[in-house]
């Protein structure tokens, strides 16, 4: 298993920047690679991404969510496995600290030399800065869902 973890400082309060994070049809938006994603219901979505000419469809699955502080998910089927969680700090009224981790396992070629140069690092860490200028640039949410999945 490889593992990401990176964090951004994005000038909104936190519960903007947790509100557009719970939009998961947007990420396209931000995250390179991501074609598509459609909310199935509360806790599934399905994505479509093409990585580096690799296309893969898969379901994910929150495991944990609560307002303002975290989302979790993991995959479920399919070939790509991972898991991850995303965390808001206040830092003040106007300024929180978003943090990522991710926990992947790379297959194939591509992915593993990918993983192993930390590709994967360098991905993450420039979606997150196309985040902080997409939510920045917005000023607020395209939209919230602020309900609670506790963690099994």
């Amino acid at each position: 298993m490889s593992q990401i973890e990176k964090s951004i400082d994005v000038n909104v309060p936190v519960s903007t920047a947790y509100n557009q994070w719970t939009q998961f049809e947007s990420f396209p938006q931000f995250m390179s690679g991501v074609e598509s994603i459609t909310q199935v219901d509360e806790k599934r979505n399905h994505w479509v991404t093409n990585i580096a000419g690799v296309e893969r469809e898969f379901d994910t699955e929150i495991t944990e969510q609560h307002p303002d502080e975290r989302v979790a998910w993991t995959s479920v089927g399919g070939e790509a496995q991972h898991a991850g969680v995303v965390t808001f700090h206040r830092i003040d009224d106007n300024q929180t600290r978003v943090m990522v981790q991710i926990d992947w396992k790379p297959t194939g070629i591509a992915e593993k030399v990918g993983s192993a140069i930390n590709v994967d690092d360098h991905q993450v860490k420039r979606d997150l800065d196309r985040f902080k200028e997409f939510i920045e640039t917005r000023g607020q949410a395209s939209g919230a869902w602020r309900g609670d999945v506790d963690a099994g």
